[in-house]
């Protein structure tokens, strides 16, 4: 069994990002910009947005975050976005959600520009994803996708179980991974909560990508031998034996199906870090077709 680390392939892309920007820097040209514009002072989303600017700096990326008011009206977050689609030194924008109840999300994501959407949201990225054409994918599930092509894990013909189908990781991935492409070209089920029996599917996967929210619910008894996982999960359980009197877990109970599987995602430190490394990549994708 093999450990997948999340953290050392989000350092070698983040590194190879410095390369780039500081060629870029050397030859005197713009570099690739990123601002983030968050609403409101929910704590998780501040920590969020601190970690991707300070990601940013590290490689050399311009950064800037927009902190807004919670009560700030709808119209002047649309008119804000509206005019960092038109910011030359900024080739990524990131709304961080959850937006407060009296904004429409779906009409903020629709604002940014195409171009600009980082995040991999817009419906224009989702469609160009959906019908195989270069687009940005969503962070999360093209973090997966880099996992497995790094550590050279075929995909063509395997039978990829997708256990979740949120428009963030579920249905995406499941898109990218159907596609035929290097990194892909995979059949792919999707199960999820309708389900009779979700251990009928997951026991017939060959890559199985948990991303259902439910602390370690796939057990050892509902893979097969030589399983690859990977787990989107991020579940805090009550644990009297932590300092903070919690610890995080994934959907997968890691250390029976670990026993079983042929190489397997941690949490933390799976797939976690590469959400913020393909955040950077795609704002470098960004630069380099609408930018320079």
């Amino acid at each position: 069994m093999i450990i997948i680390d999340g953290k050392k392939v989000a350092a070698d892309i983040r590194s190879e990002l410095k390369d780039k920007i500081s060629q870029l820097k050397a030859e005197g040209k713009n570099v690739p910009g990123l601002v983030a514009i968050i609403v409101g002072d929910d704590p998780a989303s501040q920590i969020y947005v601190a970690s991707k600017g300070k990601a940013c700096e590290e490689i050399g990326m311009r950064t800037k975050t927009e902190k807004l008011s919670a009560d700030i009206s709808e119209a002047e977050l649309l008119t804000l976005i509206q005019s960092y689609n038109q910011n030359k030194d900024y080739h990524g924008i990131l709304v961080q959600l959850p937006l407060p109840k009296h904004i429409d999300e779906d009409r903020v994501i629709e604002t940014i520009s195409p171009k600009k959407d980082v995040d991999g949201f817009h419906p224009i990225s989702v469609g160009n994803l959906v019908i195989g054409k270069d687009t940005f994918a969503s962070c999360t599930p093209a973090g997966i996708q880099e996992l497995l092509m790094r550590y050279k894990i075929e995909t063509k013909g395997k039978h990829v179980v997708v256990v979740g189908r949120s428009n963030i990781v579920g249905k995406p991935i499941a898109n990218i991974m159907l596609q035929k492409a290097d990194g892909a070209n995979s059949i792919v089920t999707i199960v999820h909560s309708a389900a009779n029996d979700i251990s009928y599917y997951t026991k017939q996967a060959d890559i199985l990508i948990a991303a259902i929210g439910k602390a370690e619910m796939i057990k050892a008894d509902m893979v097969k031998d030589g399983v690859v996982v990977i787990d989107v999960g991020i579940n805090r359980i009550h644990d009297p034996t932590k300092a903070k009197g919690y610890r995080i877990v994934g959907d997968v109970d890691f250390e029976n199906v670990s026993k079983k599987a042929s190489f397997i995602t941690p949490v933390p430190g799976g797939v976690g870090p590469m959400t913020i490394a393909m955040l950077l990549s795609n704002t470098f994708k960004a630069y380099k077709l609408y930018g320079e």
